[in-house]
């Protein structure tokens, strides 16, 4: 019994040091890379901001904007190809006083599921347009490997990878993040229909007269991002929108904000990628490590108990088994002593009896 156990230890710690190379290496890229199907709802909210209102054809100041943001995955739109995923991404901006919308914005995005770095496939689009060459990140960094490094970054607005820079550690309740800063320089985007007079646009000796104009796009966009799992977990947006005349004499700013993730949004997502950071914790780093340590600590009990119930030599008569077995020279199994050696007789002739004169033998 003892041996029995004891090859059934070593066959479970042989079972363990196979598994945790396995589970670091082959299970953790299967848990670590951004799932397919995803959705979440970020809002964003800004203060004291400003925009042009088409209805009223005026400047409205010292409004509160909201931005909400819908990620929705696509599992279809990868066309079977496992290793891709497609994100689409829908932000409402609207006047939280007035309920009104101001902006609607729309972008899909495909990037692979393991480096995050963003493909062109799939319908990838900005507002509609797929003429749109992606590269670098999109709305997420490496995947457990985020570090203290610049990194390319899509900008919707502009639709041009420009750089996102490291500039240190911040605490996000309780979160030691990396933040990140990509400032976009003023950069015409796009014509614009809105056609606004010399008095909106501050051009003197032509109020009443309507121009042609260019949008403008400038902004500081600052991320804060979970080093573990790339995931970010606070947004800031300072951005200014202006509309100029082609010979830059007029120029009025159409929106000015600044959004913050909301408080509420912040906690969710650190959540979130506490749950991501355990899970990849517990397949790059607990498991493999307790199955190595495990593996090795049942391979060493095991192989000491199979060592300690072997056969033990019983000298040159034959081998001594447990249970008072003996192993006889003939190699067959037996109980008890072996029997004594036979004497034999000794070599040399007999000696003669001695007899009388009569030829009896004489009594010693």
């Amino acid at each position: 019994m003892p041996r029995q156990l004891g090859l059934v230890l070593v066959g479970v710690g042989a079972f363990l040091l196979a598994l945790a190379p396995l589970v670091r290496f082959y299970v953790t890229g299967q848990v670590v890379k951004a799932p397919l199907n995803f959705y979440q709802t970020t809002e964003l909210e800004a203060q004291n901001a400003e925009y042009f209102d088409l209805a009223t054809r005026a400047v409205r100041k010292g409004i509160t904007l909201a931005a909400v943001n819908t990620v929705r995955g696509d599992t279809r739109a990868n066309l079977g190809d496992d290793g891709i995923a497609v994100w689409d991404s829908i932000t409402e901006i609207y006047d939280k006083e007035r309920k009104k919308q101001v902006d609607f914005q729309t972008h899909r995005i495909a990037f692979d599921r393991r480096t995050s770095e963003l493909v062109n496939c799939c319908g990838t689009h900005v507002g509609g347009d797929t003429k749109i060459r992606f590269s670098g990140y999109g709305l997420l960094f490496p995947l457990a490997n985020v570090q203290r490094q610049d990194y390319p970054m899509f900008d919707v607005s502009t639709r041009r990878t420009l750089p996102m820079r490291y500039q240190g550690e911040e605490d996000v309740h309780g979160l030691s993040a990396y933040k990140f800063v990509q400032r976009i320089p003023i950069l015409k985007t796009d014509k614009i229909d809105l056609k606004p007079t010399g008095a909106m646009l501050g051009i003197p000796n032509a109020k009443n007269r309507q121009f042609k104009v260019d949008r403008y796009f400038a902004a500081t966009n600052t991320v804060w991002v979970d080093p573990r799992t790339g995931i970010p977990v606070k947004h800031e947006q300072s951005i200014q929108s202006s509309v100029q005349t082609e010979d830059g004499r007029g120029r009025m700013i159409v929106a000015q904000a600044r959004l913050v993730t909301v408080d509420r949004d912040q906690r969710r997502n650190i959540d979130t990628a506490d749950g991501y950071a355990l899970r990849m914790s517990l397949v790059k780093t607990i498991i493999p490590a307790v199955a190595l340590l495990g593996g090795l600590a049942l391979l060493g009990a095991g192989a000491l108990i199979v060592r300690r119930s072997a056969p033990l030599e019983a000298g040159d008569g034959g081998t001594a088994r447990p249970g008072g077995l003996t192993r006889k020279p003939d190699g067959r199994f037996g109980t008890g002593d072996p029997p004594p050696p036979q004497s034999t007789p000794a070599s040399g002739p007999r000696p003669r009896p001695e007899r009388d004169m009569a030829g009896s033998e004489r009594p010693k």
